[in-house]
């Protein structure tokens, strides 16, 4: 039987008393190196400080945390923004960059724990921190691979801005993925509750 989850949206200081949670989700979710989860962590704390972030948690009865998923305005400044800024300015012009990242929702990170994936959780989060949010678009990252999360991604309405995309300094290779807001909305599946908190 699905165990229901239920959603809850935080903010900056709710995230930084969640943080150590959300680290066990994402190391089970994406199983990096152990060198690299103090890196990831000192990444979360500081994007918690970054305009309007939000985060929705997806909670199993009892609070344990079954998944999360946050972000932000994207802004000038902000080093994946003027990345990712700069690279669709290169490929299709200023305008094009502007019409993506002019007025956006950088969507920083989805990670649903290994025991919760495919059972709607990721895609239930994802209409929740989008839910109301001003921005024009949203735009995220993803390993450019045939992966469940891109599949989410796609069904969600993102298409692919860039593919094949390394970021400065790395080695690994990424889809860059935007989507108009809304984002489009299909029925959420049984078992997921959505907890309206700010």
């Amino acid at each position: 039987m699905l165990r229901v989850i239920g959603l809850r949206r935080i903010g900056p200081a709710e995230f930084s008393a969640v943080l150590d949670a959300a680290l066990d989700v994402y190391t089970a979710a994406m199983r990096p190196p152990a060198d690299q989860v103090p890196g990831r962590a000192a990444i979360m704390r500081n994007h918690a400080s970054y305009p309007a972030f939000s985060c929705v948690l997806a909670e199993q009865a009892g609070g344990r945390l079954a998944g999360f998923a946050y972000g932000f305005h994207g802004a000038p400044g902000q080093w994946w923004h003027d990345v990712v800024y700069r690279s669709l300015a290169l490929q299709g012009g200023e305008a094009a960059a502007r019409v993506w990242m002019g007025d956006v929702l950088e969507v920083a990170e989805v990670h649903v724990h290994p025991d919760h994936q495919g059972r709607g959780v990721g895609r239930a989060m994802l209409h929740a921190l989008t839910e109301g949010r001003p921005e024009r678009t949203a735009v995220l990252s993803t390993h450019d691979q045939p992966t469940a999360a891109r599949h989410l991604y796609h069904s969600l309405g993102f298409t692919d801005l860039l593919t094949q995309y390394v970021f400065p300094g790395g080695y690994e290779r990424y889809a860059i993925a935007g989507a108009p807001l809304p984002l489009v909305r299909r029925v959420p599946p049984q078992g997921l509750r959505a907890d309206r908190q700010g």
